[in-house]
């Protein structure tokens, strides 16, 4: 019998919980017990024990339960069973907790005075339970963003160690996860509280955001900010500058865009670790592929004429202000656009599919129009309407409603990077320069590809990486994050991420499948 089982190639059902999941699953929903009647309303004499104890609660229910299902697996990355459990497998529990889910971010994003936000006056139900951890760290009550980010990043640390016991045998795994954990707890949530408790005229600043993801760093609101809080303020307003035409190219030219979205993001971080279990739901057709590119290109469009409307409304006629005008500013950023699309249709428009060239075209001319419409026009709105209302547009429909509801609320059901592939303007940007001229390519050995079909099934950006491997062809796309399971769940160590020379790095014409390919030849043409 035993036998029989082991000989499934699909792995057999998963089995029954043992003793010590069944009671890490008790912690972990006795502190989320904790957190409930607490929304509910229930008052607890001492608010930061509880609030500690629910937390800890939960994180160790988290971790016992990922020690009790990996310790004793033998070295290797096993996903049995993810199409045998209804939660993983879009079935009964899985719609039930993205239902779940969603309803929590549009309660915490449209009704905060829900879970006990009060705009004047002392909170109550669960944002008043997190008030003593906040007052710790910046001395403020908490608000329904803290209550949000303190979950967040628990969620993120519980589930990363899940992540790292899961992954524990590969190198490059465990290192990436310890580096999204450290930048969601130390830049993400600690430095900045602590920030607003040492500068209280400084503007809360998530360090490792940089626009276009941080859409809203740019505006009236910030920029007077950060100039009123000194040297520091100041500074942090260069570096925001700086990220954005400086270091973010850097980093991307020499490892590709996995330094961001594998490594620093945080929208990354959560769906790498607590959307591991669905990472297979990632919709690997063709059609969603063309969906994916028209819509996040354009939602990248989007943020671009959003944040050029949003700083030429508060900027004047004249540079006693801000060192810049309104005209000066429309023509700068005509003028940088303009030398970007040309240096690609110049250098780089090889490497770019017809598709892509008349998408570009298309919304070359048309930012292009809307500036110069604007610029010979005395208009009071800025590209047809109020700067105001395109940025509500903005922050409702895509910081809101896509990134958070649909994003991170519908994992269960749509995989767990549909923000990160479909709407992120960071991920559209950082795939162009990637897609441009990043070192960072996905090698693959066509000769030793068996088909298995591990690496597209695990691919969470909706690759068909399979494609790629039995033709033995570098895997070059504007969307791979860099996340590396597709080579940690190879079985023959097809797939390896390197950094390399830009000459030959999308050689898809020269490559044919690896059993057609001379070996001895290409080993004496690379000699």
């Amino acid at each position: 019998m035993n036998a029989a089982r082991t000989m499934s190639l699909a792995g057999g059902p998963p089995q029954a919980l043992n003793t010590a999941q069944r009671f890490a699953v008790f912690a972990g929903f006795s502190g989320l017990f904790v957190l409930l009647l607490a929304a509910l309303g229930i008052s607890f004499p001492n608010r930061a024990a509880w609030l500690a104890g629910s937390l800890t609660l939960m994180l160790a229910g988290v971790v016992g339960y990922s020690w009790a299902s990996y310790a004793s697996h033998p070295p290797g990355i096993r996903n049995d069973g993810l199409w045998f459990r209804p939660v993983s497998a879009r079935g009964l529990w899985a719609w039930g907790l993205g239902i779940l889910l969603t309803g929590f971010y549009i309660v915490l994003y449209f009704y905060p005075q829900y879970l006990g936000q009060v705009p004047d006056g002392p909170n109550r139900g669960l944002v008043a339970f997190f008030d003593p951890l906040s007052r710790a760290l910046s001395g403020n009550p908490a608000s329904q963003w803290f209550v949000y980010g303190t979950l967040y990043t628990l969620a993120i640390l519980a589930f990363g160690v899940k992540f790292i016991w899961k992954y524990r045998h590969n190198r490059y795994e465990v290192l990436r996860t310890l580096s999204v954990m450290f930048f969601q707890l130390a830049f993400a949530f600690i430095i900045p509280e602590v920030m607003a408790r040492l500068n209280g005229d400084l503007p809360y600043y998530d360090l490792k955001n940089i626009w276009p993801l941080n859409y809203y760093n740019f505006e009236g609101y910030r920029i007077k900010g950060f100039l009123g809080a000194g040297n520091l303020g100041l500074a942090l307003l260069l570096f925001g500058i700086g990220s954005v035409l400086v270091i973010s190219p850097l980093l991307t030219y020499f490892y590709g865009k996995r330094w961001y979205c594998s490594w620093v993001c945080g929208c990354g971080g959560l769906a790498e670790t607590a959307g591991d279990p669905f990472r297979q739901l990632s919709d690997k057709r063709l059609f969603a592929w063309k969906v994916e590119r028209w819509v996040i290109y354009s939602v990248l469009v989007f943020v671009v004429l959003m944040t050029t409307a949003v700083v030429y409304s508060y900027l004047g006629p004249d540079t006693r202000r801000y060192w810049l005008s309104r005209p000066q500013f429309l023509l700068g950023v005509a003028g940088l656009l303009t030398a970007l699309f040309a240096w690609v249709m110049l250098f780089r428009r090889k490497e770019l599919q017809k598709d892509a060239q008349y998408g570009a075209w298309a919304y070359f001319v048309v930012v292009l129009a809307l500036i110069g419409f604007h610029y010979l026009s005395d208009s009071q709105h800025v590209f047809l309407f109020k700067s105001e209302t395109l940025r509500k547009s903005y922050s409702f429909l895509i910081g809101s409603i896509f990134s958070g509801v649909i994003g991170t609320g519908f994992y269960p059901i749509f995989g767990s990077r549909v923000w990160c592939r479909f709407g992120c303007p960071m991920a559209a940007i950082l795939g162009l320069q990637q897609r441009l001229f990043s070192r960072f390519r996905i090698t693959t050995n066509g000769g030793q590809c068996i088909s298995c079909g591990n690496c597209s099934s695990y691919c969470e950006m909706g690759i068909d990486v399979r494609a790629y491997a039995q033709r033995g062809e570098n895997i070059v796309r504007a969307s791979c994050v860099g996340c590396g399971i597709c080579s940690a769940v190879c079985p023959r160590g097809v797939l390896r991420l390197e950094n390399g020379p830009l000459t030959g790095r999308i050689n898809s014409r020269e490559l044919v499948p690896g059993h057609e390919v001379d070996l001895l030849q290409q080993v004496q043409k690379q000699a």
